[in-house]
């Protein structure tokens, strides 16, 4: 799953990112309101962590402007300001949860995975393709019925390519989104993982999914086969 942190303070948003991928999420990050509001209307992130003080504009004005492009992704707001007017006002904008700084990792864990079971993502925690089922919340594939076992990053590039059905998904694109930093010149690693993928869930199964577009990338696709 993807979370997106809009938070100023570097050495805390770096804390939160490096828990929150040591758990096993995609993590990125935004410093100001604009680039925090640029990544949330681009991309399709199950959760925000969103601190209230930006050095651009108030977080509760951020959280205005996605709640009116209809964004539903849940939104966890953090701040130092515990008063009960900041409160009231974070929620009519459009917060979920509320957590008053300074807060201990373990409790935002809990109110993470919290948010994530309940909210509008949950939705979309069941990724299915053919006969091909991803479980989001339990981490779990199967397909026809028979449990695959997959690493990390295997399990990171099919969910991936499940949220972008028929998408063709550059090199580039999969390594910034599976590997969440730079791999400039080593876009093979992932020609590397998709075969290993493909060995999982498209040997002895019908139809194959993974298709390759050649000079382009990979989209997983069950009406055109590689």
């Amino acid at each position: 799953m993807r979370i997106l942190i809009v938070e100023d303070e570097q050495k805390l948003a770096e804390i939160l990112s490096r828990s929150l991928r040591g758990e096993g999420f995609t993590v990125d990050v935004a410093a100001t309101a604009d680039d925090g509001y640029h990544l949330a209307t681009s991309d399709n992130y199950d959760l925000i962590i969103l601190d209230l003080l930006l050095p651009d504009q108030p977080g509760t004005d951020l959280l205005r402007r996605l709640r009116q492009q209809h964004l539903k992704v849940p939104v966890l707001v953090l701040t130092a300001r515990g008063e009960l007017e900041t409160k009231v006002e974070t929620f009519e904008a459009g917060a979920d949860d509320y957590l008053t700084k300074p807060f201990a990792l373990p409790e935002l864990m809990v109110r993470v995975r919290a948010l994530l079971r309940r909210g509008p993502a949950v939705r979309e925690a069941i990724l299915k393709l053919a006969d091909l089922e991803l479980d989001r919340l339990t981490r779990q594939v199967r397909r026809a019925g028979k449990r695959i076992e997959l690493s990390p990053k295997e399990y990171a590039l099919l969910e991936y390519l499940l949220l972008n059905p028929g998408r063709v998904l550059s090199r580039s694109m999969i390594i910034d989104r599976v590997w969440d930093q730079s791999f400039e010149g080593f876009t093979n690693i992932v020609d590397v993982y998709v075969r290993q993928l493909r060995r999982k869930i498209d040997e002895g199964f019908e139809p194959r999914l993974i298709r390759t577009v050649r000079g382009l990338g990979y989209a997983i696709d069950p009406d055109q086969l590689s």
